[in-house]
C-alpha cells in the first residue's frame, strides 16, 4: 500500500491504494473513480477488458464514499487531479456506502453542520484542516527555534484572567471553578521560571455572540516573555505572523488552490512591514472624511460589480442549453460562484450604512467592534498593530503608559481583508502595589489572585506577552467566511453536536 501523496515516487509501478470513493462516473466500458485516502485524490481508470469480471462487478457496485482497495499502474497525467492516474488491474470493496447524505449538489449550512462528521471529508474542509495543521506545526517550530519552552496551563481555574462575566462555571468537587478563558496568568508564572515560554491549548468563552468570528471553544497560543517591553512584544508578534504565513504559502499551495485563496494578498504580509498606529490614531481614521469617502466609493464599486456579474450570468445561461456536457459543468460552477458573490455584495450594501454610522460617530474610549476593525484594515494590505488603548477598556494586569495614565500598554493585531483581531497582548504590570490597586479597582477577589500577586513579590521583572486565536488565523489564511469551518467540531451558541 502507498499513499496518493507519494504517487510521484512510483510512476510506471504497480501499487495498491486504499481509501474512499470521492466521485465516480462511467463511459461505455470504463469507470472513472476519484479515490481519496486522506493524503490526496487520484483518478483511477477501470477498463472492463483490463480487470477480472469480479473486479468489474465491484466497480459497478460503487457508490460515493464506498471504501475500497484498488491496485494498478501509476501513470503521469497533468490533466488528472494531482498529476497522476491509476490504470486499474484489480478492485476490492470493503463496504458499499448507500445513500451518502452529502452529495455534489448544494446543501444549506445547517444541514452541513448537522453532518459535520461527514462534511470533514469534502475537499474544501480537507484543505482547511491541512492548513490548520501546518499553522500549528509552524507555531511550534517558530517558538522552539527561538528558545521558548512549551508549557501547559490548567483548563480548570479558580480565577479569571479578565473577570467571570463570560466564563463557563462548573462544580469542582466542593468548590466553584471555571473553564479557562486564557492561560496567560499561569504563563506569567512559568516565564518567571524559564524566561521564554508559550502555552497552546483550548480556551472557553460563554459570550453570547453569533458572529462569524466567534466560537465558545477555541485554541489559543500564548507566549510570555520575561524582560520584554511592549515594543519587543510587537516585534515578536510581527515576526511570528510573518513566519506562519510564509510557511503556509511554501507548504500548502495545493490546499490554498482548492480553497481559491488569493495568495498575492498573503505574500504582501511576508514581504512588507506591518503598520503600527495608536488607538487614538485609529479613532481619528475612523472619524475622518477619508473614511467616509472610502465607504461611498465601496457602495459605488459594489453596485457596479453586481451589475456586471448579473450581465455575465445572463449571457452564460443563454449558452447553457446548447453547450456540451463539460461546458455545462463549467457554466453551472460559474453561476454558483456568481450567486455567492452577489450574496456577499448584498450583505456589504446592507452593512455599509451601519459601518459608516459606527465609524463616524465613534467616541474615544469605546472598544472597537467587528465593523470598526474591518474598516481600519481596508486601507492596509498587511496586518496592523493598534497599540496604547484606553486603560478603562483593558484588563487589570496591563501596565499603564508612564507618559499617559489613561492608556494601557496594550496591542491588538488586526488581520486585513476584514478578518479582525487575531492577536491581543500587552506589557504586564510588574509593580506589587499597583497590581493590588488594579485588582481592587476591578472589584476582583484578592485571595484567589494571591499566587499571581506573589510573582510581583518575589523577583518581579518587566514582562510582556500576547495571545493568538488559532481559528481566526486559519480563517484569514484560508479565506474562509466563518470560523466554524476552521476547527473539526465547532462549538457555538446552539451547537453542541456532533
Amino acid at each position: 500500500m502507498v499513499y496518493i501523496t507519494n504517487l510521484s515516487d512510483h510512476v510506471d509501478e504497480e501499487v495498491t491504494l486504499k481509501g474512499w470513493v470521492y466521485n465516480y462516473r462511467s463511459s461505455k466500458n470504463l469507470y472513472f473513480v476519484e479515490l481519496r485516502d486522506g493524503s490526496g485524490i487520484c483518478q483511477c481508470v477501470v477498463a472492463k477488458d483490463a480487470v477480472s469480471d469480479e473486479a468489474w462487478e465491484a466497480a459497478e457496485a460503487l457508490r460515493q464514499e464506498s471504501s475500497v482497495e484498488i491496485t494498478g499502474t501509476v501513470v503521469e497525467d497533468e490533466r488528472s487531479i494531482g498529476g497522476h492516474e491509476l490504470q486499474v488491474t484489480n478492485l476490492k470493496i470493503f463496504q458499499v456506502a448507500e445513500d451518502y447524505p452529502i452529495t455534489p449538489k448544494d446543501h444549506g449550512v445547517d444541514f452541513l453542520m448537522e453532518n459535520r462528521h461527514l462534511w470533514l471529508r469534502s475537499r474544501r474542509q480537507w484543505a482547511a484542516m491541512r492548513v490548520r495543521n501546518e499553522i500549528i506545526y509552524a507555531i511550534h517550530v517558530f517558538f522552539q527555534e527561538r528558545g521558548f519552552v512549551q508549557m501547559d496551563a490548567p483548563i480548570f481555574t479558580g480565577n479569571a484572567a479578565e473577570g467571570t462575566t463570560n466564563l463557563f462555571e462548573t462544580e469542582y468537587f466542593d468548590e466553584e471553578a471555571y473553564l479557562t478563558q486564557s492561560g496567560q496568568l499561569y504563563g506569567e508564572a512559568m516565564a518567571m521560571a524559564h524566561g521564554l515560554i508559550y502555552t497552546f491549548g483550548p480556551t472557553f468563552r460563554a459570550e453570547k455572540s453569533k458572529t462569524r468570528r466567534h466560537l465558545t471553544e477555541f485554541w489559543m497560543i500564548e507566549p510570555e516573555m520575561a524582560f520584554y517591553d511592549l515594543d519587543m512584544d510587537m516585534d515578536l508578534a510581527e515576526d511570528f505572523i510573518r513566519f506562519i504565513v510564509k510557511r503556509v504559502l511554501d507548504r500548502c499551495p495545493k490546499e490554498l488552490d482548492i480553497l481559491d485563496r488569493d495568495t498575492s494578498k498573503l505574500r504582501k504580509t511576508v514581504e512588507e512591514g506591518f503598520s503600527r498606529i495608536s488607538y487614538t490614531e485609529a479613532v481619528e481614521q475612523l472619524r475622518s472624511d477619508e473614511m467616509a469617502e472610502m465607504l461611498d466609493q465601496m457602495v459605488k464599486d459594489r453596485k457596479q460589480e453586481a451589475e456586471e456579474l448579473k450581465e455575465e450570468r445572463e449571457e452564460i445561461k443563454k449558452e447553457h442549453g446548447q453547450a456540451k456536457k463539460w461546458r455545462k459543468a463549467q457554466i453551472d460552477q460559474r453561476v454558483k460562484e456568481i450567486g455567492m458573490r452577489l450574496d456577499e455584495i448584498e450583505e456589504d450594501l446592507r452593512n455599509i450604512p451601519t459601518w459608516r454610522e459606527s465609524a463616524l460617530n465613534f467616541e474615544w474610549g469605546e472598544d472597537f467592534g467587528g465593523s470598526d476593525e474591518t474598516l481600519l484594515t481596508k486601507k492596509y494590505d498587511t496586518p496592523i498593530l493598534v497599540h496604547r488603548f484606553p486603560a478603562e477598556i483593558k484588563a487589570f494586569y496591563m501596565k499603564r503608559d508612564p507618559e499617559d495614565e489613561k492608556l494601557a500598554l496594550a496591542v491588538d493585531m488586526l488581520a486585513p481583508e476584514g478578518y479582525g483581531e487575531i492577536i491581543g497582548g500587552s506589557e504586564r504590570e510588574e509593580d506589587l502595589d499597583t497590581l493590588k490597586k488594579r485588582i481592587d479597582e476591578h472589584d476582583l477577589p484578592e485571595d484567589v489572585f494571591q499566587w499571581y500577586i506573589d510573582l510581583r513579590q518575589y523577583g518581579s521583572v518587566p514582562h510582556s506577552g500576547f495571545g493568538l486565536g488559532l481559528e481566526r488565523t486559519v480563517a484569514w489564511l484560508c479565506g474562509l467566511d466563518h470560523v466554524r469551518e476552521t476547527i473539526p467540531f465547532p462549538r457555538m451558541m446552539g451547537r453542541l453536536t456532533p
